[in-house]
Order: structure tokens, then C-alpha cells, then sequence
């Protein structure tokens, strides 16, 4: 199986001058480097798509009443509880 995290892909992006000028400061102050600017967008990335995905995942609940939806996280915790349990 191949290191993915040694696969790179080149990405052309725009933003404003005011966002390269504070992100850079920002680096620079914590003694990161110019190459560290693309480490620093991809985790930026990262967590976006992160809460993105939990925004959508809650909205699925919106519907659901408080207490119907202690009882789902109830039983789910339970029921991994279950499986995590060492058998005999």
C-alpha cells in the first residue's frame, strides 16, 4: 500500500492581498517558514471540510426532539459499549 501523504498535487489558488500579508505574518511570527504555507492550507482545509461535514450530519437531526435524541446517542453508546466488550 502507497504512502498517500507523500502524494502531492499542485494547486493554483487566488485570495486577497490583505489574507496573503496577515497568513504569512501569522507564519512568520510562529517561525514557520515560506514551504510551511501549504502544510498551514491543508489543515485549514481539513478542519472546513471537518465542520462542513458535522453542520450537515447535525442538520439531519433538526427534526428529532431532545429527548429522542438522548435516547439514539444512548443507545449507540451502549450498543458500541457491547461490541467492545471482550468475550469469554
Amino acid at each position: 500500500m502507497s504512502d498517500t501523504s507523500s502524494e502531492t498535487t499542485r494547486w493554483s489558488v487566488s485570495v486577497s492581498k490583505k489574507t496573503d500579508i496577515a497568513v504569512r505574518t501569522f507564519l512568520a511570527q510562529r517561525g514557520m517558514k515560506k514551504g510551511d504555507l501549504s502544510k498551514f492550507i491543508e489543515e485549514a482545509v481539513k478542519w472546513r471540510v471537518f465542520e462542513q461535514t458535522m453542520a450537515e450530519a447535525r442538520g439531519g437531526f433538526d427534526d428529532m426532539s431532545p429527548d429522542d435524541l438522548d435516547d439514539l446517542l444512548n443507545e449507540a453508546v451502549a450498543a458500541t459499549r457491547q461490541d467492545r466488550t471482550p468475550k469469554a
